[in-house]
């Protein structure tokens, strides 16, 4: 070899291989079924209208919210088919939403179900801790019309319910 030659090397240096893809971790273990048929669900609680249509929207916590929730749970009736006491509806969903954001917090959602010619209309005000509302919420709701309602407290903030007939 002489020293001109480049150490009898006439190609260039391999490339190394790209790396592998690293290991993903195992997906978990779907949930097994309890002795009831009902499947088992992580320790967090939300909110949940199963086995019927619905719709739900995080609204902020303005002074317009009231009447454009209304407005939205009345469109979504009417493109379901249904035809809603329009001003029952608004007044019912704004109450609802105006004591779920006299709560605090930033944002309250609605949630919307219908099944065989009712309304289920349920607003969360994701705030953990509240105390459940007077009872004169409820008597308010119930001089609206409503055919029942109610209000829960759970991990995700208080749940303000009503039941409308269409």
């Amino acid at each position: 070899m002489d020293a001109g030659s480049g150490g009898g090397r006439d190609y260039p240096p391999k490339t190394p291989p790209p790396p592998k893809k690293p290991v993903s971790p195992p997906f978990p273990d779907p949930p097994r079924p309890k002795a009831d048929g009902r499947v088992a669900t992580r320790d967090r609680r939300r909110v949940m209208m199963a086995g019927r249509r619905g719709v739900n929207w995080p609204l902020e916590r303005q002074e317009w919210t009231p009447a454009v929730a209304g407005r939205r749970v009345v469109d979504q009736l009417r493109a379901w088919g249904h035809r809603p006491d329009e001003e029952t509806v608004a007044g019912v969903v704004a109450l609802l939403v105006r004591t779920a954001a006299a709560d605090g917090g930033t944002r309250v959602s609605l949630h919307l179900a219908d099944e065989k010619r009712h309304a289920l209309v349920l607003v969360l005000n994701h705030c953990p801790g509240m105390a459940a509302p007077s009872d004169h919420v409820l008597q308010d709701l119930m001089a609206l019309g409503v055919t029942d309602c109610g209000t829960d407290t759970g991990e995700d903030g208080r749940r303000v319910w009503a039941l409308l007939d269409l």
